[in-house]
């Protein structure tokens, strides 16, 4: 499944979901968590299930549910699960522990778990390789956390993240790649700042991480470029290829004056992998 953009859409606007399937998003993320009001949650609801069911399928629809513990997650999966959402979110995750208790209820619909937005749920990152065939991948928040600790903000005064956040993000990173599932970096606030987030989802996809949630439409097409392999990036990835075949037995080479090695090989191999998934 291909998730460069993941495109969050409040559950209780309707008019703004049939709007979004024609951004470019690879995934819609249905919300019905933080941006509904707890009096339109019902109305959410019901709307976000009869556009899963009419909607065509070329976008994939994920629905974000409320957290396991908050008494309205009960209701949001009898609202939605007869419509077949292609997956669900789950915010305020605590591990492997939250995912089989969700997976349960879900009929084999695979899982998004927001995974740092709570002190306890750092430590559990690294159990979501224990169930692994459940999940859609992994993805991360900077926003409830310094909220849930006290403290005023995850960012100095530049907007990059303060040391704690890094870390999270870094675990959250990991820990995906240890699962084997696709590492989600997260939205990008400054919705405006269009360059400052073509910077952000470039950093996110040279540290490892294979797509990113979006707040706004217009920041779609910017994180799809970022996420995806340029013509340059394809065809070195093939040169990397050809020259160990033409020299079989070898665990070092060069190539356009560079040295390259195993490493390299396997990253090309992964880059192509990835072209071949996106068709």
């Amino acid at each position: 499944m291909r998730l460069r953009s993941l495109l969050f859409v409040p559950g209780d606007r309707p008019e703004h979901m049939e709007k979004a399937l024609k951004v470019g998003a690879d995934a819609l993320i249905l919300d019905l968590e933080d941006s509904v009001a707890l009096v339109a949650k019902p109305q959410a609801r019901a709307a976000v299930a009869t556009f899963i069911r009419s909607a065509p399928r070329g976008v994939k629809l994920f629905v974000r549910v409320n957290p396991l513990d908050s008494g309205l997650v009960n209701d949001d999966l009898a609202a939605i699960l007869d419509a077949r959402p292609d997956g669900i979110v789950l915010p305020k995750a605590e591990g492997a522990a939250s995912i089989e208790a969700l997976a349960a209820r879900c009929h084999s619909i695979p899982i998004l778990p927001i995974v740092t937005e709570t002190p306890s749920a750092i430590f559990k990152i690294g159990s979501y390789a224990g169930v692994e065939k459940q999940l859609l991948g992994l993805t991360w928040g900077a926003e409830d956390l310094p909220a849930a600790i006290g403290a005023s903000t995850a960012r100095d005064e530049h907007g990059r993240y303060l040391p704690p956040y890094e870390l999270v993000r870094s675990l959250t990173l990991f820990g995906a790649h240890a699962a084997n599932v696709p590492a989600i970096e997260t939205v990008y606030p400054s919705f405006r700042d269009l360059e400052g987030l073509r910077t952000y989802a470039r950093n996110g996809r040279r540290d490892g991480f294979t797509g990113m949630m979006a707040i706004h439409p217009d920041q779609v097409p910017i994180i799809n470029e970022a996420f995806s392999p340029s013509d340059e990036e394809v065809a070195h990835a093939k040169a990397v290829i050809a020259a160990f075949e033409a020299n079989p037995g070898k665990g070092a080479l060069q190539l356009d004056g560079r040295m390259i090695d195993l490493p390299h090989l396997k990253l090309a191999r992964k880059l192509l992998r990835s072209v071949a998934e996106q068709g």
